[in-house]
């Protein structure tokens, strides 16, 4: 349940493009913990259940890597909804004011 509960939170990044709530180093230890004990699984004392709920956990990590690489690399450069950054200026009689 651990692995797989962040299907809504990938769904969530399919739909508003963006990986704002999907934390990277999250996704990258769920991928990593999940490598290692599979291969703790196949290598030690081969486990079935250790290695079938552990792969499927191995697996949904990196398909979070995969969302996160495909859809952070959109957002470069794009405002990612602090606000508006922008800077404009008025000038009315001889002031400058920054809107």
């Amino acid at each position: 349940m651990m692995y797989v509960s962040p299907l809504t939170i990938m769904a969530k990044v399919i739909k508003t493009n963006s990986v704002e709530y999907m934390p990277f180093w999250l996704s990258l230890t769920n991928f990593l913990n999940g490598v290692c004990w599979t291969t703790y699984a196949l290598i030690h004392p081969f486990d079935i259940y250790v290695l079938v709920s552990n792969g499927i956990g191995a697996l949904s990590g990196l398909i979070q890597l995969i969302l996160y690489a495909c859809y952070c690399s959109c957002n470069n450069g794009e405002n990612n909804g602090d606000g508006d950054d922008s800077v404009s200026t008025t000038v009315v009689k001889g002031k400058i004011e920054l809107v």
